[in-house]
């Protein structure tokens, strides 16, 4: 069974989020500046919402906003 494009660009984010957080963490436990992770963290969380939002919507835009 072939996964819809939404739907495997919804896990990856996720994915990636996940990462994300985690090498915030180890930035913030060494004591090192973490502002480029965390503005990176808070773009993905916005384009993960974005794309659950238009999942559910039925309609799939793409990450950069146009339509397909």
């Amino acid at each position: 069974m072939e996964e819809d494009p939404a739907t495997y660009r919804i896990l990856r984010l996720r994915a990636e989020i996940l990462e994300l957080g985690s090498a915030i963490r180890q930035l913030q436990r060494e004591g090192l500046d973490d502002a480029a992770a965390q503005l990176l963290i808070v773009r993905k969380r916005g384009q993960l919402d974005h794309l659950v939002k238009s999942d559910r919507a039925g309609c799939h835009p793409d990450l950069t906003g146009g339509r397909r």
